[in-house]
């Protein structure tokens, strides 16, 4: 349950520390006092999103933070997984900074709002006037329904998200393959083309290196020739003179150290020069221009530059992978149907689960809804409502949907003999306060909630319907922490805790918020009961009603 809240910088409170104390706790105060705004900071630490306008000092943070006991709320699992260490008294804090950053934690540990919405919806039910409108829509009232008739609404979620992700994946097999077998021609045609083409990697560069030579034969044999002839040719040729000079300085060799060297050098120069003619030699023989190699040539490059720009690449490599994707589109396409009947067949057995756990769901909401109608008379007679009738109708609809395959509609009546009508149309504000208020006591052990706080339920009633509401609240309280936003004396008298909101003019407008003592308890019910200050009678009063 809620134990404290430290409220600093947030809209006109300046800063407050408040006590909770468990079963009922009521705070009154005069409209625009500020008690709205302390829902608002705790909503800050329930993981709604901030604003900067909550900023009373723009040029200071924001602070909310509270203390909650959640011993045997089943909680260690939640805060284990965000790798928090578990304690029975679990402190969350919210700020906000005048950059418009926010920054939270659940104990030491830095929290996401994602954590701090898991927790929130753990720990407290704030129920507003806006809360009560959603009772006419048919969402709420199927999940009340569930709620009640602990229904296996769970499984039917999960069998549905299976349901719909096998027949999504289905409809997207069936459209692919109606695509492929429009294609399967082309694919075919293009796969059967590079087939045929006998492609191997790096043929394309060996290619392009033959061509050019191809082309250059006659001009590589024709330097060759003149390469011979100069080296090797006639009585000027370059291995004759060499020779000459190379005998002219044998005879020497024996006179000067520098001609030996030289001699010995022009000696290697004939050896290197005479294998030099020899590959030259060997090269020209080998070499002979052949049109029709040169015809091949061409028209194999021509086969692969035509079918790289065909499928955008730049390499044989690039066509072999282009192959063998198609070579895979083709063998899926041949595994297509059996994919779909594989698929299909998924796709009964998950609509045939589907179908029980509706079925089961539509059960359990029908049994709901019974009990629902018969519970509901007896907090509906203490609230004033004794000839109220609720009928709930869940009626099985042809489409399944995320929720079941019911349609459920509350149908009311607040007199005698009336007609029913569907509850929207016929309830009035105060009367569905009443109805919210007496589902809300029914559900109270469902929820398994530590605190619910009724944000100003009692709109619209008053007198003897007001000392009901007020029991109803005392009942509740006797199971869980009940806070209620109150204008009426009935219920404030009722509460066993009473905190007071009230403003007070500093250099500005501030709201504070204190616990009133047993005798400023009576004096505050009486004047609600009358004025301020109390008349006689309404002190008297107020001591009777608080007794």
């Amino acid at each position: 349950m809620l134990k404290t809240l430290h409220i600093e910088n947030y809209a006109l409170i300046r800063q407050a520390d408040i006590n909770f104390g468990d079963g009922f706790v009521v705070i009154t105060g005069e409209t625009g006092a500020g008690k709205s705004i302390m829902l608002g900071a705790l909503g800050l630490l329930l993981g709604q999103r901030a604003d900067l306008q909550v900023l009373g000092d723009k040029s200071r943070k924001c602070v909310v933070e509270a203390e909650f006991d959640i011993a045997g709320l089943g909680l260690e699992p939640l805060l284990d997984e965000a790798g928090i260490d578990y304690d029975d008294a679990l402190i969350v804090r919210r700020e906000i900074l005048p950059s418009g950053k926010s920054r939270a934690f659940v104990g030491d540990t830095p929290a996401q709002l994602p954590l701090l919405k898991d927790l929130g919806v753990r720990l407290v039910d704030i129920h507003s006037q806006h809360q009560t409108l959603t009772l006419a829509e048919g969402s709420f009232q199927t999940a009340l329904l569930d709620l009640i008739g602990e229904s296996p609404i769970d499984d039917y979620r999960a069998a549905y998200a299976e349901y719909s992700a096998l027949k999504k994946e289905l409809e997207t097999l069936t459209a692919a393959d109606a695509q492929n077998k429009k294609e399967l021609d082309y694919l075919q045609f293009l796969f059967d083309e590079l087939q045929a083409a006998r492609l191997v990697d790096g043929e394309q560069e060996e290619l392009e290196q033959e061509q050019k030579l191809l082309s250059h034969t006659e001009a590589i044999k024709e330097a060759l020739g003149m390469a011979m002839t100069v080296c090797d040719g006639d009585d000027n040729s370059a291995l004759t003179l060499i020779n000459s000079a190379k005998n002219a300085l044998g005879r020497l060799t024996d006179y000067h150290n520098d001609i030996k060297s030289i001699y010995s050098r022009l000696d290697s120069s004939l050896i290197e020069l005479r294998d030099i003619m020899s590959d030259i030699s060997r090269l020209d023989s080998s070499l002979s221009f052949s049109p029709e190699r040169m015809q091949q040539v061409d028209e194999r490059l021509n086969l692969i530059y035509r079918l790289e720009r065909k499928h955008d690449t730049d390499s044989v490599a690039g066509l072999i992978a282009v192959r063998d994707d198609l070579d895979s589109r083709l063998q899926n396409i041949d595994l297509m149907d059996r994919k779909i009947e594989q698929t299909m067949e998924m796709v009964d057995k998950s609509y045939a689960k589907l179908q029980t756990v509706a079925a089961k769901l539509t059960e359990c909401r029908a049994k709901a809804a019974k009990r629902l109608s018969t519970d509901i008379l007896s907090p509906l007679s203490l609230l004033g409502m004794e000839f109220a009738r609720l009928e709930v109708q869940v009626v099985p609809t042809e489409h399944f949907g995320p929720t079941g395959r019911d349609n459920v509609t509350f149908l009311f009546n607040a007199n005698r003999g009336g007609e029913m009508r569907e509850l929207s149309k016929v309830a009035s504000g105060g009367e569905m306060s009443r109805l919210m208020l007496a589902i809300k006591s029914l559900i109270t052990v469902k929820t398994l909630l530590p605190t619910i706080i009724f944000d100003e339920i009692d709109t619209g009633v008053s007198g003897d319907i007001s000392v009901a509401v007020g029991k109803i609240m005392c009942s509740m309280a006797e199971k869980m922490q009940v806070i209620a936003i109150s204008h009426l004396p009935q219920i404030a008298a009722r509460a066993g805790q009473h905190l007071k909101v009230y403003k007070e003019v500093e250099d500005v407008t501030v709201s504070r918020i204190r616990e009133l003592d047993a005798d400023e308890r009576v004096r505050e019910v009486a004047v609600m009961l009358s004025s301020d200050p109390p008349t006689a009678a309404a002190l008297q009063t107020a001591k009777e009603l608080m007794s």
